[in-house]
This record gives structure tokens, sequence and C-alpha cells, in this order.
């Protein structure tokens, strides 16, 4: 499929916002970081800080530069309800939901990312405008979470930025 040009849209009204506070594990916080911050999006959540020689090794100092908020799990559902304008994107692995590759981006967009193992929570899931999942051809059941986070943030650059 391919996708319309959006045009010239200023760059200020593009906000990316990646909610990674279900993410438990110290690698994969800190390889979004990076990834975060590589790729502009405005704001990371994670769910404590973390100084770490690891999440600062992995990261390679973007933490420096990526704009980070913290957002424990237990309070996700409260901070969600504090987000407004934004259309609340859950990315999560197959049901019938939307594929990542027939979807238009709104420019202000909240992606949710799951939990390793578990995913996204139901009552979380819930409060999300939109589900999406990355289409998948092999026999391995999911991508790891921070690889399919970094996809749907290329995807929605791809689809912002490109014409830019």
């Amino acid at each position: 499929m391919t996708h319309k040009h959006r045009g010239h849209v200023p760059k200020s009204v593009l906000d990316l916002v990646v909610c990674a506070s279900l993410i438990e594990n110290t690698t994969n916080q800190a390889a979004l970081c990076r990834t975060c911050e590589v790729l502009g999006v405005n704001r990371l959540i994670l769910p404590a800080p973390d100084v770490s020689w690891e999440f600062r090794k992995i990261s390679a100092s973007a933490q420096r530069w990526q704009p980070l908020e913290y957002c424990p799990p237990e309070q996700l559902g409260q901070w969600l309800a504090q987000q407004n304008g934004y259309v609340r994107v859950a990315l999560t692995v197959g049901g019938s939901v939307q594929t990542l590759t027939d979807y238009m981006f709104p420019a202000k967009t909240l992606l949710i990312l799951g939990r390793e193992l578990t995913g996204i929570p139901a009552d979380i899931a819930a409060m999300c405008d939109v589900t999406l999942t990355i289409p998948q051809y092999g026999r391995v059941e999911s991508l790891n979470v921070q690889t399919a986070g970094a996809i749907a943030i290329y995807e929605y650059n791809r689809q912002w930025r490109s014409s830019n």
C-alpha cells in the first residue's frame, strides 16, 4: 500500500510520545531511548529513572538529549487519562487489530508499548483509540518490544517527515 504524502507540515506540529512505562528490561529501555533520540521522538516515558552503567552504555548517551519522563506501571492508567489531545495507539501482537502498514498516524500520537512477555494489560488497552500490529511472516510469535517500537516510530517518521 502506498501512503499519501501529507504536504508541508511544520515540525512543531509533530508530536510523537512513546510510552514504555510497562517495559521492565533495562536493555530494552536503553535501546528504546537510543532509538527515540535518533528518530526525533518528543518524549519517552519510562517506568523509573535508570542511571545504571548498563543503561548508559546501551543508550549510547542518548539519555542526555532525549526528553524523558517517568510513570510507574501502576500509575499508567491515570497518566494516560491526563494526556489530552493525543491519539492513543497500542502496539500489540495479532488479534483483530489494524496493521501498521495500513494505518495513517495522526501528528499527535501517543504510542503505547507493552510488557515483554504479557503485552498491554486489558484495562490499558481499553483506554487506547487504536490497536496496531506489525505484520509478521515467520514462525516466532513476536518481535522484541524495542524492535517493534522502533519499526512503529520509523513508520510515523516515514509518513510525517519524509515529505518535509
